[in-house]
């Protein structure tokens, strides 16, 4: 008979597998994540409007989603491709490119202050307090026609008071910033008339006036002549400086590149061939130049609903006009919800050629074509603010949908939360954002990342001083000891070299560890299939950290290195994940946190400071061991405290002279060692000023004692040495015989006189000896 293997069985998990889970803005529940085609996944993200400087809220946006894009790609090995889309023209990009040209135009043909400039910007201030402050007034407050400077004043005292202000904001949400607009206006005007009164009309007073005023004065400007703004690179060049900006900003907060970037303007023909797909679909129509989509037909047909993600807003006028556009002529539409797919182009706004007339594609119809023109009629994955669910992004699907003639363009939607500055909410057309170069002065890249970790990501964000200087700061530091020591721990192991006395038995302690260890990896695995809990995730790592540090205190030096090292790199690993820092998985610790314009790492460029100051060390030593002076050993140790102290400062190595004769090595930024170094000098120096300073003293102390050794002792007790008249006679050593009187000196007082002249001879001894050592 035949020896066979006995039967073998399929084991059955102890724990299931945790699936992926995301929190979808379609179902607003946590639903599991299953892209179309395998581990492909199609990803759109939506870019910025490029007009301004980007802010914090661009921030708490485009990291969130690096973040979600880094777990899906480096932690769950998704094949994600990655497109996001630059707004480049745009209702707010028109007008902030007519603006600024307007104003700019104005200042440069401005060459002094006249009457009529600031009659011009009166005009400007009256229309703008009417048009825009009015909103947010009472009826009793508002001021009459006419009398907008007297009442002025009064509306300043009462903008003081807290309780009036909120109501204005209640009114219009951009109260507070019309009325300082109009208030700095003001001021420039009265002090302006003043100058006027008293001759200073010089160029440099005009051009303050209407810098001053600019936000006021550019809407009178714009109205009057905005229509004659012809060249379209105005608007162009505006575009490409804030988009190149923005991607520098976003290179500094370490975001990714997206995979592929899109630009509306760039597919200009193909928003044309898509709208007219549209309307022969029957959900668009024409008006005078325009295309509408028609939200009721959408809606009526069988296998469409019209705003999926928030159908409770379908009627809320001002969310509809706020995605319309400040320029859009909303006049003939047969529903207030439909929305514009092709806008035709009035003067003074960039235009491409259509069938319905010149114009310009609506703000939605630009997401629907870049996103079909590189998925198809269906992705998995669409992300953005959340403040861009309505009508932005329903608007999107229906029009996709509508085109494609499909049940649904987006399988899930990602959208993060809002971001509060000390519980105010950011807003760019508010004026009250942080700008991200602001904001980088302040905190690293690093940190404001660790920021948004530690909260969902889907959830309103409070970003505070607080939670940067509480939380954010015990995490980063807790890392940071936590890698210090075990780095120095691995270090000291291998200098050591393998122990023979070491331990056979895995002991219980260990044991525990590597327990506490694989239980922190399933719990970190679950936590982010929990649609990215990456509060909870870091809190498994911190709390691994902790239980690791605990075992290394009670091992007495008796532990196993290899098992800390394990975990120190898993560690490590999943924070570089989460894109806090740049390295190799096998290293311990953040990685590097290289600034994002940094790119690929040249390694001549990154080593060659450091060779250099190592090879100007090694010349040094071997000079004075070649010389074989006497003091060769003690230059040596200098030349290892100037490379300890000078030169390695520089390149942000610190060196910890240890007792056991090795040193303790450190990264450290540059500037903080530099800093250290700087304030050690200055105390070590000002000790230094305070000795020179007392042994300066004591020389002076003893050349004043010398100098009263000057006179001989046979000049000493002469006049004009002692008042004339004091004595009469002298012997020919010049000692007194005699006083003024000519009288015999006394025997006590011819006594004191020799003891003052053999005092003043060894004096003058003392003096000569000091002269003769000077002259030497």
């Amino acid at each position: 008979m035949a020896v066979q293997q006995p039967p073998w069985s399929l084991p059955t998990q102890r724990a299931p597998e945790p699936v992926l889970k995301v929190y979808n803005s379609l179902t607003r529940t946590k639903t599991e994540f299953v892209p179309n085609e395998g581990r492909h996944v199609k990803w759109y993200n939506c870019g910025p409007t490029v007009y301004d400087a980007s802010h914090m809220g661009h921030a708490r946006n485009y990291v969130t989603q690096d973040i979600l894009r880094r777990i899906l790609t480096d932690y769950f090995k998704y094949d994600v491709h990655f497109v996001m889309n630059i707004t480049d023209i745009d209702d707010k990009i028109i007008l902030r490119a007519r603006h600024n040209h307007l104003i700019s135009k104005l200042i440069s043909e401005t060459t002094s202050l006249t009457p009529e400039l600031i009659g011009k910007v009166q005009a400007a201030w009256v229309s703008y307090v009417q048009s825009k402050v009015s909103k947010g007034l009472a009826d009793s407050d508002r001021p009459i026609a006419g009398s907008e400077r007297e009442a002025w004043p009064e509306l300043v005292q009462r903008f003081r008071d807290k309780a009036w202000r909120l109501q204005g904001l209640q009114k219009d949400e951009k109260f507070e910033m019309h009325f300082n607009a109009a208030n700095a206006t003001y001021n420039s005007l009265v002090q302006a008339e003043e100058q006027l009164q008293s001759g200073q009309t010089g160029a440099e007073v005009a051009r303050s006036l209407i810098d001053v005023s600019k936000d006021v004065l550019a809407l009178a400007l714009d109205k009057q002549f905005g229509s004659t703004v012809n060249d379209h690179t105005i608007f162009r060049s505006l575009a490409a400086y804030w988009e190149s900006e923005f991607f520098k900003d976003m290179r500094r907060l370490r975001v990714r590149d997206p995979d592929t970037l899109t630009r509306v303007t760039e597919y200009v023909p193909d928003i044309v061939e898509f709208v007219e797909g549209i309307v022969k679909n029957g959900y668009g129509y024409e008006v005078e130049g325009s295309v509408y989509f028609d939200t009721r037909a959408f809606d009526r047909s069988d296998n469409h609903s019209y705003a999926k993600l928030e159908p409770w807003s379908k009627g809320n006028s001002e969310l509809l006009e706020e995605g319309e556009g400040a320029l859009s002529v909303t006049t003939g539409r047969r529903s207030p919800a439909d929305f514009a797919l092709w806008k035709a182009s009035k003067p003074g706004e960039p235009s491409w050629p259509s069938p319905w007339g010149p114009g310009r594609p609506g703000w939605h119809i630009e997401c629907s074509v870049m996103a079909s023109a590189i998925f198809g009629d269906n992705m998995d994955i669409h992300s953005g603010g959340i403040d861009l669910a309505f009508p932005h992004h329903d608007n999107e699907m229906a029009q996709s949908e509508a085109y494609h003639n499909c049940p649904a363009w987006v399988n899930y939607f990602l959208h993060t939360g809002h971001l509060h500055i000390e519980g105010l909410k950011m807003s760019k057309s508010l004026k009250n954002f942080i700008t991200i170069d602001e904001i980088l002065q302040k905190y690293t890249a690093r940190q404001l990342r660790l920021a948004f970790l530690t909260q969902l990501w889907n959830s309103k964000v409070d970003f505070t001083e607080s939670l940067m200087t509480g939380e954010v700061r015990n995490i980063e530091i807790a890392f940071n000891n936590f890698f210090t020591n075990i780095k120095a721990l691995v270090s000291h192991a291998e200098a050591e070299g393998p122990s023979l006395d070491g331990k056979n038995r895995f002991q219980q302690a260990e044991r525990e560890l590597t327990d506490s260890f694989h239980a922190s990896q399933g719990a970190f695995r679950a936590a982010l299939c929990d649609s990215f809990n990456t509060p909870q995730a870091i809190n498994v790592l911190r709390e691994l950290v902790s239980r690791t540090n605990v075992y290394i205190n009670a091992s007495s030096g008796n532990l196993e290195i290899g098992l800390v090292q394990r975990v120190a790199r898993w560690v490590g690993e999943q924070l570089r994940m989460f894109g806090l820092g740049e390295g190799e998985t096998s290293e311990i610790g953040w990685g590097q946190e290289r600034n994002g314009d940094e790119g690929t790492v040249n390694r001549e460029e990154v080593l060659m400071p450091y060779l250099r100051t190592l090879s100007s060390f090694r010349d040094g030593v071997r000079r004075l061991a070649i010389a074989k002076g006497e003091n060769a050993l003690k230059d040596i140790l200098a030349l290892s405290d100037k490379l300890r102290d000078n030169d390695l400062v520089p390149l942000g190595v610190a060196l910890d002279d240890q007792e056991d004769g090795r040193a303790l090595v450190k990264l450290v930024p540059p500037a903080e060692l530099i800093k250290a170094r700087d304030e050690k000098r200055a105390i070590a120096e000002a000790k230094a000023a305070r000795k020179a300073a007392a042994v300066e003293a004591e020389r002076q102390k003893r050349i004043a004692a010398l100098e009263k050794g000057r006179v001989p002792p046979q000049e000493f007790l002469r006049p004009p040495n002692v008042p004339e008249g004091t004595y009469g006679n002298w012997d020919e050593n010049g000692l007194p015989l005699t006083d003024g009187e000519g009288k015999e000196l006394s025997k006590s007082a011819s006594k004191k006189a020799k003891k003052e002249w053999e005092l003043q001879e060894k004096r003058h001894k003392d003096f000569l000896e000091w002269q003769r050592q000077e002259q030497q």
